[in-house]
């Protein structure tokens, strides 16, 4: 499996950075897509790495936040084959900040409809290509999360703390364990990893790449996510995006060579 970081918050050289992610995956003979990033710069980017996304012949959304879906549109307009596989509970209604204070931070508005051919809904823990997997968030009580991280769906003119029913994990299936995708990891890395290992009972997880969504948390609340990493038993993780720099030097100094920092164009091999 060969993955390159194709949108990250941290650029390199004459690749630039956003608020985003998205990661291009090549594995046994086959391309994936997981998310486009904030805009269309994942797909510059590619172009810089010599990448093709008209040859991406499968692409998932993580969830239905602006910062992993703001380049589907030029997605769909390079790409014309791919499906692109979608939560069927993501909508245009996701916001974002405390009290009345409320903005937008979904999905572009008006997408869902006007790529309805190209976007696939799959349902439950679906294998959409040999070995590949999307893995749906499984447990309760993940709306507590939502409302502490000040998350919410609209409904109606009402806004509730989001569950994140639209989050959805990228799972593959390798020679010698489980490689799991989870962009921001909202729920927490521990739980998904835990739906994960429920989902395919006796298989180890080799590896966990996605942001952590820990960079609003202080100090303590990151090295109890370290534990909770650590007691896994999981011996590697790269991340980036949203966990933010200063939780990544938390991380690391709790976890070791265990952990990683990815940016645009870096390539891991695993």
């Amino acid at each position: 499996m060969k993955v390159t970081i194709l949108s990250d918050n941290i650029g390199c050289g004459a690749l630039k950075g956003e608020w985003g992610l998205s990661f291009h995956v090549e594995f046994n003979g086959r391309r994936y897509l997981l998310d486009t990033g904030g805009s269309a710069l994942f797909l510059r980017n590619a172009e810089e790495l010599g990448i093709s996304i008209a040859d991406v012949d499968c692409a998932v959304l993580s969830h239905a936040h602006y910062d992993h879906s703001l380049g589907m549109e030029a997605f769909f307009r390079t790409n014309s084959k791919a499906d692109f596989f979608v939560s069927p509970n993501a909508r245009e209604d996701c916001y974002s900040g405390p009290g009345l204070l409320k903005r937008y931070i979904g999905l572009p508005k008006g997408l869902l409809r006007k790529y309805r051919d190209r976007i696939k809904t799959p349902s439950g823990v679906t294998e959409i290509d040999k070995d590949v997997f999307i893995i749906p968030h499984s447990g309760d009580g993940l709306a507590a999360i939502g409302r502490k991280a000040h998350l919410y769906v609209r409904r109606g003119w009402r806004y509730l703390p989001d569950d994140f029913s639209h989050e959805q994990s990228l799972v593959f299936r390798t020679g010698d364990g489980l490689v799991i995708f989870n962009s921001c990891s909202h729920s927490g890395a521990d739980i998904v990893m835990d739906e994960v290992v429920r989902a395919f009972p006796g298989e180890r997880v080799k590896a966990y790449l996605g942001g952590l969504h820990l960079f609003r948390m202080d100090d303590s609340e990151v090295r109890d996510m370290a534990r909770k990493i650590r007691d896994t038993g999981i011996r590697r993780v790269i991340t980036g995006h949203c966990t933010g720099d200063m939780a990544f030097a938390v991380l690391k100094s709790c976890l070791g060579e265990s952990m990683d920092q990815f940016h645009c164009g870096m390539v891991i091999d695993l």
